[in-house]
């Protein structure tokens, strides 16, 4: 056995659902409102894992535009099938109040790096939908049931209905096969069968400190369920793990016939505070004489675990700095909301720079010129370098850490009446604008270069002109709330870092970025 640690994907990587076909792993994880959607990944050995095209990257598959905060891509479950890898996703288009906009699609494709299906559409009756195929070729569609009626639980339970490969839609009757534990919150269902049972995984107790994994099983696929008496299986709750949030579990066994928990966790710098938001980490597990899976060292999660002693896997690597020369974006590059097309991107109209054309502002749920990369760690120092001559207050160009449309820094390049043009420094807390310096002038001429260091949750931000000496543009801040755990209301994404344009006058006045830089 070889020794790992957790998290196993670090940064921005929740929901995980893993599986494995002959000696290969993959996982995919929830993006939300990011694009491409759904997160994939893969490895030979559970320690090294490369990261794949997102499938999801036409908008005949996934349109975002207008959907909310931490709406879009939930809880993508991964399986295989008859020569098909199959992915389930819900495109959530409103969260907010008693009722949730929750559509649920399925896509295929015969190569896990793509080409995926356009997608079938499933259901709209909840989210977190996963297919299960069972071993007479029938197929089944779980998720959870919402119930928007004063005075109900609005997690309702688990509900199953059998999928038509051949009609390529939902038949028969929907059944209630489980209504949860005590915990409540229930979600997020995945199906496996072994030793005579149907075992199936849901997560309970919400999505922050008190969530959990838990588990129920069956003689029969559509129950009764007989829930676990060592419930939960897995949490963090009221304790101090490193690995906090620990929930939202799916299962995989290996080759050698060890299973693993891949779950979600985070890790708070403060305060209960996850700049970085939820990630992946892995879990050994066991069968007990009486046919319960149980995590090894206990319900709380473990830091370190075992892994068999595969051979070593070598994933093909990006590297972390990005001259924009290639002739495709690097995959770790997401935008908001939709894809990157020439009508606001481009990395040939001028040899050796990518261009980002102004776009709406850092409030739009619409059109923003945004590109960006999940922050994975606390100690990093990104970079970039931008040609970009505004003629208004209206545009701007520059260095973003962004968490979604409330919370963000941005050190940027932009223009005053007085100061000509000039660096300045803007912040959104909990949705209100501040800027917490004082704009500063720099000539008209020259390339500027922009940077952010990162230490925890303080964030100092310098600029040079010409390439010269580094200048502070204020002092350092306090960026922890770039989390999910300070908002009014719960949200579920990470703080990502990267490159914007914004022109409020509507002429999409364009920057010109050089390279991108992240240092960890």
């Amino acid at each position: 056995m070889r020794a790992i640690e957790n998290p196993i994907l670090t940064g921005f990587h929740p929901d995980p659902s893993i599986m494995r076909v002959g000696d290969d792993y993959y996982m995919a994880t929830s993006t939300f409102e990011w694009f491409p959607g759904v997160e994939l990944y893969h490895s030979r050995d559970l320690r090294h894992w490369e990261m794949l095209p997102s499938p999801l990257n036409r908008s005949s598959q996934l349109d975002m535009i207008g959907n909310c905060d931490s709406g879009g891509v939930w809880a993508p479950c991964l399986s295989y099938s008859d020569g098909l890898f199959y992915l389930i996703y819900t495109d959530m288009k409103s969260r907010h109040g008693a009722y949730k906009d929750s559509h649920n699609y399925l896509v295929t494709t015969a190569d896990i790096e793509g080409p995926w299906s356009d997608p079938v559409y499933l259901n709209s009756s909840g989210f977190d939908p996963s297919l299960y195929h069972e071993e007479d070729g029938t197929k089944w569609l779980l998720n959870m049931l919402w119930d928007y009626r004063a005075g109900n639980h609005s997690f309702a339970g688990i509900v199953i209905q059998e999928y038509s490969q051949v009609e390529q839609k939902l038949i028969g009757p929907v059944k209630t096969i489980f209504r949860g534990t005590s915990i409540g919150v229930t979600e997020a269902p995945h199906l496996y069968k072994q030793n005579g049972y149907y075992y199936l995984v849901t997560a309970e107790g919400g999505t922050e400190y008190e969530h959990a994994v838990t588990i129920a099983r069956s003689r029969s696929l559509f129950g009764p369920y007989e829930v676990d008496p060592a419930n939960p299986v897995l949490t963090s709750k009221d304790t101090d793990a490193y690995l906090q949030k620990a929930g939202h579990g799916s299962l995989v066994q290996t080759q050698d016939g060890t299973w693993y928990l891949a779950h979600l966790c985070g890790r708070p710098v403060k305060k209960e505070r996850c700049i970085l938001g939820r990630e992946t980490a892995l879990q050994k597990c066991y069968w007990t004489e009486d046919d319960w899976i149980r995590v090894e060292g206990g319900s709380r999660p473990q830091t370190s675990i075992e892994v068999p002693d595969f051979p070593v896997f070598y994933p093909r690597t990006e590297g972390n700095k990005d001259d924009f020369t290639g002739e495709y974006l690097k995959k770790y590059w997401k935008s908001l909301r939709r894809p990157f097309t020439e009508e606001w991107i481009s990395w040939t109209e001028r040899a050796g720079y990518l261009r980002l054309k102004g776009g709406e502002s850092l409030n739009s749920l619409h059109r923003q010129s945004l590109m960006a990369r999940r922050l994975n760690c606390l100690e990093t120092e990104v970079e970039t370098c931008l040609d970009f001559h505004p003629v208004t207050f209206q545009q701007m160009a520059g260095l973003i850490f962004y968490y979604d449309t409330t919370d963000h820094v941005y050190l940027f390049v932009g223009h005053d009446e007085e100061k000509g043009r000039c660096v300045g420094v803007l912040r959104t807390i909990y949705g209100v604008y501040e800027e917490p310096t004082m704009r500063i002038s720099i000539p008209d001429e020259g390339e500027v270069c922009l940077k952010g260091v990162l230490e925890q949750e303080w964030l100092q931000l310098y600029y040079s002109v010409d390439r010269g000496a580094w200048q502070t543009a204020g002092d350092s801040m306090d960026i922890s709330h770039l989390s999910d755990d300070t908002a009014d209301d719960v949200r579920f994404t990470g703080t990502f870092t990267g490159i914007c344009s914004q022109d409020l006058s509507g002429a999409k006045l364009a920057a010109d970025f050089r390279y991108f830089d992240y240092r960890t």
